[in-house]
C-alpha cells in the first residue's frame, strides 16, 4: 500500500490554503505573511493551527473562525486548484492499491481530487485528519488508515512532503518518501525530511515509482 498526503504532494493546494489563512488572520488584526504561514504550518490540521493560533496570542479566534475559514478555503479550492505536475503519471504507474491520508476535512480532500481529476486512483480509500484524535506529527492518521484497510503499518510506503508528515509516518512504523517538487527551497526542505525519517527525498513525481520500487525491496 502507498499512502499519499494530499496537499503539496497530490495537488499544489498549500500556496492556497495559506493565503486564505494569512487574509483570515489579516482581518483579525494577526499579521503573518504567506510565506510565514505556509513555513509555521507546513502540514497542519486546521484546528492545531488555531489552537497553536490562540495559544501564542493568548487571546480566542471569533466563534465563527473557524467555519468560514474551511468555507473560504473549499470556495478557492475549487477555482484554482490545479494537480502537482506528473502526478496521475506517477500514479498510474505505480502498482497496488493507494490511499490518502490528509491533515484536511474529507471535503477538502475530495474537492482537491475531484478538480483536479485524481480521485479515481483512491476513492474510496480517503483518511482524515478530522477523525482523529492527534495530526501530524502523531501517527493516528496513518496507523487508522493501516487498520482499516487491514494492512500491516509495516508494508506501507507513505508519501509527504512535510516534517510533521515524515514524523508521522515514522512514527506509525511506516517507510516514508520525501517529496521536495513544490517547495522553493528544496535542498533546506530535503535535509528537513530526511532528519525527520524520510527514507527517500524525490523532487519530480516521475522520480517517484523507481524510489518505491526501491522501498519494496528492502
Amino acid at each position: 500500500m502507498v499512502i499519499f498526503d494530499c496537499n503539496g504532494v497530490l495537488v499544489d493546494s498549500e500556496p492556497i490554503a495559506s493565503a486564505v489563512l494569512a487574509d483570515a488572520l489579516m482581518r483579525v488584526g494577526l499579521s503573518l505573511s504567506v510565506e510565514a504561514v505556509a513555513r509555521v504550518f507546513h502540514g497542519r490540521r486546521a484546528a492545531d493551527i488555531l489552537c497553536s493560533v490562540e495559544q501564542h496570542t493568548k487571546r480566542p479566534l471569533p466563534p465563527d473562525f473557524s467555519a468560514k475559514l474551511a468555507a473560504d478555503t473549499l470556495k478557492r479550492l475549487t477555482e484554482e486548484v490545479r494537480a502537482v505536475p506528473h502526478a496521475a503519471h506517477a500514479l498510474t504507474w505505480i502498482r497496488g492499491p493507494k490511499a490518502v491520508a490528509s491533515s484536511s476535512p474529507l471535503d477538502r480532500i475530495r474537492t482537491s481530487l475531484e478538480v483536479t481529476g485524481l480521485l479515481r486512483f483512491f476513492e474510496p480509500r480517503l483518511f482524515s485528519g478530522s477523525n482523529v484524535a492527534n495530526g501530524k506529527p502523531a501517527p493516528d492518521l496513518f496507523l487508522l488508515a493501516a487498520k482499516t484497510l487491514r494492512i500491516n503499518p509495516a508494508d506501507c510506503i507513505v508519501v509527504e512532503d512535510s516534517v510533521a508528515g515524515i514524523t508521522a509516518a515514522s512514527a506509525a512504523g511506516m517507510r516514508p518518501v520525501g517529496f521536495v517538487g513544490r517547495n522553493p527551497v528544496e535542498g533546506a526542505l530535503e535535509n528537513d525530511l530526511r532528519a525527520a525519517g524520510a527514507r527517500a527525498v524525490v523532487a519530480d513525481m516521475r522520480a517517484l515509482k523507481g524510489a518505491i520500487i526501491d522501498l519494496r525491496g528492502w
